[in-house]
C-alpha cells in the first residue's frame, strides 16, 4: 500500500521578502550617509566628479620647501613653469599632472600650480603619504 503525503514542499523561493528587506537597508544607508558627512561649520564646499584611483600621470610637479619647481625633476624657474607643463601635455591623451609638494612647502606655491591648472583646464593630482 503506498502512503501519499498530502504536504508538498513547493521548491519556489519567493524574492518578495527579500526585496522588502534590501529596500530598507538601501533607504537605512541612504539617510544615515546623508547625515555622517554633515559638519558643525558651514562652507561651500567644491564639486567633483567621479574620480579613478592611481590614474599614472604623464606629468610631475615637485615643490621644495624653498619655492624651487621641479618638472620630472628637472628644476624649472616659476616663469617657466607654465610653458614647460603646457608644452609637456599638449600632445597627452590624459591632460593631468601630479604636485608632489614637500609639508613644509608654502601654500602659495602649491596654489601657484593650481591656478596653472586651471588656467589650462588640466586635471591634478596631490600626492600624500599613507598615515600610519
Amino acid at each position: 500500500m503506498k502512503i501519499q503525503r498530502r504536504n508538498k514542499a513547493n521548491p519556489e523561493f519567493s524574492l518578495a521578502a527579500m526585496t522588502d528587506v534590501i529596500l530598507l537597508m538601501l533607504i537605512f544607508f541612504m539617510i544615515t550617509s546623508s547625515a555622517a558627512n554633515q559638519s558643525a561649520i558651514e562652507v561651500n564646499l567644491p564639486k567633483a566628479g567621479a574620480v579613478e584611483d592611481n590614474i599614472p600621470n604623464p606629468l610631475v610637479v615637485s615643490i621644495k620647501p624653498d619655492g624651487t619647481y621641479f618638472v620630472d625633476d628637472s628644476p624649472v624657474t616659476k616663469d617657466q613653469l607654465e610653458p614647460v607643463i603646457v608644452n609637456k601635455l599638449t600632445n597627452q591623451t590624459n591632460k593631468s599632472f601630479t604636485i608632489r609638494a614637500d609639508e613644509n612647502t608654502m601654500h602659495k606655491d602649491v596654489v601657484f600650480v593650481m591656478e596653472i591648472a586651471e588656467k589650462n583646464k588640466f586635471n591634478i593630482a596631490i600626492a600624500t603619504v599613507k598615515d600610519k
